[in-house]
Formats: C-alpha cells, sequence, structure tokens
C-alpha cells in the first residue's frame, strides 16, 4: 500500500514538473519576431493594422506576400488570416495597451503584388508604402505617411501627422488636420486637404481641388482643365497653364492669392472683394471698379480669345493674376 501511495506521489510530481516546464515554454509574444508568408493565389485585397509603430509595404512582381519584423513590448500577438479574397495582417496590442508609452511600437515590412488593393489602418504608426498599383487606402492618426510610385485610386489620411508623395498617378486625394502635405510629381485627378497646415504641391494633374484652413499654399502646375482653390487665414501662391476652355474657381477668407499664369493666357476673368479685400491685375491694363456704397470692388477684363474662365471671390484678402 506505502509503495502505490509512493509511486501515484511521484508519477503526480512528474507531471507538475512536466506541466510547469510546458507552460514556461509558452512564447511571449510581445517583442517576438514577425516571420510570415502567404501564397496570393486567389487574394485581392489586404487589410493592415498596426496601431503604433512603422510600417512599410512595397509592391513587387511577386505571386506572395510576406512580413518580417519585430512586435513592440504593448503587442499581445500578430494575426495574419486568410477570408476569401482577403488576406488580414493585424497587430492585437494588450488590453493595457498605452499609446503614450514609448517601447517604439510594433515595425515590420509587407511586401506584396504590386496589383493587389492595400487598407492600412493605424493610430501613432508611420506608413512608407510604394511601388503599388491597385487602389490603396491609408488611414493613421498621430503617424506621418511617406508615398511614392502609386497608381489607380489613391486615398492617404492623417490627424496630426505629415504626407510626403511622390510620383502618384490616378484619382489621388491626400488629407491632414494639423500636419503638412507635400506632393511632387503627382499626374491624373488631384485633391489635397488640410486644416492648421501647409499645402505644397508640383503636380501635372489636369483636375485640381485645393483646400486649406489656416494653412498655406504653394503649387506648380502644368496644363490645368479644372481647378478649385478654398483658403480661409492663409495665403495662396501658385503658377498654371490654364488651358483653353478650362475653369478657375478660388475663394478666400483673410487670405492672399497670387497665381501666375502662362503669358499667352486665353481667359475671361471676374474677380470680387469685399470687406476691404483688394484686387490686382497684371495681364491686362483693364482697371478694378470699386463699389459706389461700401468697401468692395471687382475686376472683370477678357485676355486673348477668352476661352477659359477664372472666377474668384475674396473676402477681406487679396487677389491677384499675372503672366510669365
Amino acid at each position: 500500500m506505502a509503495n502505490d501511495l509512493e509511486g501515484v506521489m511521484k508519477s503526480f510530481k512528474l507531471l507538475l514538473l512536466s506541466t510547469l516546464t510546458v507552460a514556461c515554454a509558452l512564447p511571449s509574444w510581445a517583442g517576438e519576431p514577425i516571420d510570415e508568408r502567404m501564397s496570393a493565389d486567389g487574394l485581392s485585397l489586404i487589410n493592415i493594422e498596426n496601431l503604433k509603430g512603422k510600417v512599410t509595404i512595397i509592391g513587387s512582381d511577386t505571386d506572395e506576400v510576406t512580413i518580417k519584423g519585430k512586435l513592440g513590448e504593448s503587442a499581445d500577438r500578430f494575426v495574419f488570416e486568410k477570408s476569401g479574397n482577403t488576406l488580414l495582417a493585424k497587430v492585437i496590442e494588450d488590453k493595457g495597451y498605452d499609446y503614450r508609452n514609448n517601447d517604439g511600437g510594433t515595425v515590420f515590412t509587407v511586401k506584396m503584388p504590386a496589383s493587389l488593393t492595400m487598407n492600412f489602418e493605424g493610430v501613432s504608426s508611420d506608413v512608407n508604402v510604394k511601388d503599388l498599383t491597385g487602389n490603396v487606402d491609408v488611414k493613421t492618426v498621430s503617424g506621418d505617411i511617406e508615398a511614392k510610385n502609386l497608381t489607380e485610386s489613391i486615398d492617404l489620411s492623417t490627424v496630426s501627422g505629415d504626407i510626403d508623395s511622390r510620383n502618384l498617378s490616378g484619382k489621388i486625394r491626400l488629407s491632414a488636420v494639423s500636419g503638412e502635405i507635400d506632393d511632387r510629381n503627382s499626374s491624373g485627378r488631384l485633391r489635397l486637404k488640410a486644416v492648421s497646415g501647409n499645402l505644397r504641391s508640383t503636380s501635372s494633374a489636369k483636375e485640381i481641388n485645393l483646400a486649406a484652413v489656416s494653412g498655406d499654399m504653394d503649387f506648380k502646375f502644368g496644363d490645368v482643365e479644372e481647378l478649385v482653390i478654398s483658403s480661409v487665414s492663409g495665403d495662396v501662391d501658385g503658377s498654371l497653364s490654364l488651358m483653353n476652355n478650362g475653369e478657375i474657381k478660388m475663394s478666400g477668407v483673410s487670405s492672399d492669392i497670387a497665381l501666375e499664369f502662362q503669358e499667352d493666357i486665353n481667359a475671361e476673368f471676374r474677380l470680387t472683394a469685399s470687406a476691404g479685400g483688394d484686387l490686382v491685375n497684371r495681364i491686362t491694363n483693364d482697371k478694378v471698379q470699386k463699389a459706389k456704397y461700401g468697401p468692395s470692388s471687382k475686376l472683370n477684363f477678357s485676355a486673348g480669345n477668352g476661352s477659359a474662365y477664372v472666377r474668384g471671390n475674396v473676402v477681406s484678402g487679396e487677389i491677384k493674376v499675372s503672366h510669365r
């Protein structure tokens, strides 16, 4: 009987020791490397989520999706799974995650087929995305966005981060609330919007929409068919060539707007200013007409054959038009 009891106790101790050994061997996801790979066969969409850190996304002629990097200290685990035609790559943060800690977050690089659609969402995560020919949608809160060599439909937005883009083409939408937007060598249809941030753009886009509040705009455009400018408490300084039959609509409140056109501009101008605003004509000798009553004025004139149309209004600011 004693021998049997001794045997049972020995077996129990061995089982307990074995259990503890297995428990200690379980991996701690925080700080672990990320090394994932999956065939892109049947995929059309990749959703990527990373709350904090930095993600680099690169398109190529590969037939698979690979992800390499390292989980941050506050990460719980990394999800990499396929459902139908969609691949999800997501960092799950620990429930006690604090955005204010400075561990650097999760950092990884995604290499994927260039033609797939890619969506990214983050909070304090920087994003570098390049060489994709499918639709791209990137949203982050306090992270910076770098984008290069993207085509098709492109939507990049950040709240308190900056956007730096190069060689984008297609339907382009860039938005920042308290960050800067710097767009270079874009083409297609362009929409830029900033609040408490500046806009800079060098583009050959034909259709352009610019909007800024408490921020300045500085741009150099090629041949433009349609341009819309809205500025509040900021200055606008730009040059462009307005196509025949093209159209410009601009409005400003407490803003100075200066546009420089090509030397042989063909357009009809209809400009108004109120609340003490000013109008300046450096294209023809036509003069500004002051209102008989009240601090308002208008400037109407035609340059060349007048085939294009330029309309502008400013409140407590200035519109100046000139040519090269």
